[in-house]
């Protein structure tokens, strides 16, 4: 059984409809001293980073008190975007939140597919630094209900467990804490 801390990015520069990846703002840093401060108990653990600037700046804090490494991994990345304009990706996001998941395309299945089995494979206790809707992938696995509304906050902090039989048996994810909500702004 493994214990995963999915620890959603500070505050971003600036939004998805702005910059393809920006790093945190300066709120965001306050943000990533934060939690790093609050998680570093805990450790150290493994630490694990969407390849995300503002994911990875989120860790650093963190990565530093323990004197650890950041395994940068794809598979707890952001959402694909199927556009690079970005005035098409934020009208495309704000579009996916009005859509369940049986309304959304194989592509986006796949996405989600990723992000669970990326977690799911945890060796150990892990802390994880994603976005918003992999977040929300991850607790609607936990709870059976794929349409779970979960609102993580900036540097909220969501607790899973991994359990069941690695040798071939069901996996699957436990939700133990909800992260802080918010009501987060696409632009």
């Amino acid at each position: 059984m493994s214990r995963i801390y999915l620890v959603r990015h500070g505050e971003a520069a600036a939004g998805w409809g702005a910059h393809h990846d920006p790093g945190l703002s300066d709120r965001g840093q306050r943000q990533a001293e934060a939690v790093a401060q609050a998680l570093e108990p805990l450790g150290p653990l493994a630490i694990v980073s969407s390849p995300l600037m503002r994911a990875q700046e989120t860790a650093a804090p963190l990565a530093g008190k323990w004197g650890a490494e950041v395994r940068v991994d794809p598979g707890v990345g952001e959402i694909p975007s199927p556009t690079d304009d970005l005035a098409e990706r934020a009208a495309w996001l704000t579009e996916q939140f009005r859509l369940t998941w049986a309304e959304r395309g194989d592509d986006l299945h796949e996405w989600r597919a990723t992000v669970l089995a990326t977690l799911l494979a945890m060796p150990a206790d892990t802390v994880v630094f994603t976005h918003y809707v992999a977040i929300g992938v991850a607790v609607a696995a936990a709870t059976g209900d794929p349409e779970a509304d979960v609102r993580p906050d900036n540097c909220s902090v969501t607790i899973l467990e991994s359990s069941g039989d690695r040798d071939g048996g069901a996996e699957t994810l436990q939700l133990i804490e909800l992260p802080r909500q918010r009501s987060t702004f696409v632009g």
